[in-house]
């Protein structure tokens, strides 16, 4: 290894605004279940899946339509 590296010629790296952030996140049995059937069907992971969706709401600014019931 060097002990110095010249990067005066380097390139920002062209993938930096498409890198993902590991995350926990709960999830119901049953919308883990949805996209697991989905990926499944689509041949890719359901984590995958999952990213594409969120990212697609998020880039077209989907709001969910929550109401609340009385009883």
């Amino acid at each position: 290894m060097r002990k110095e590296y010249d990067f005066s010629n380097g390139k920002p790296n062209p993938y930096a605004r498409q890198l993902k952030r590991q995350i926990t996140i709960n999830l119901s049995e049953e919308a883990l279940k949805y996209f697991k059937e989905q990926a499944a069907e689509l041949g890719i992971p359901y984590q995958t899946l999952i990213n594409l969706y969120l990212t697609d709401c998020a880039r077209t600014k989907r709001k969910l339509k929550l109401t609340w019931e009385e009883k």
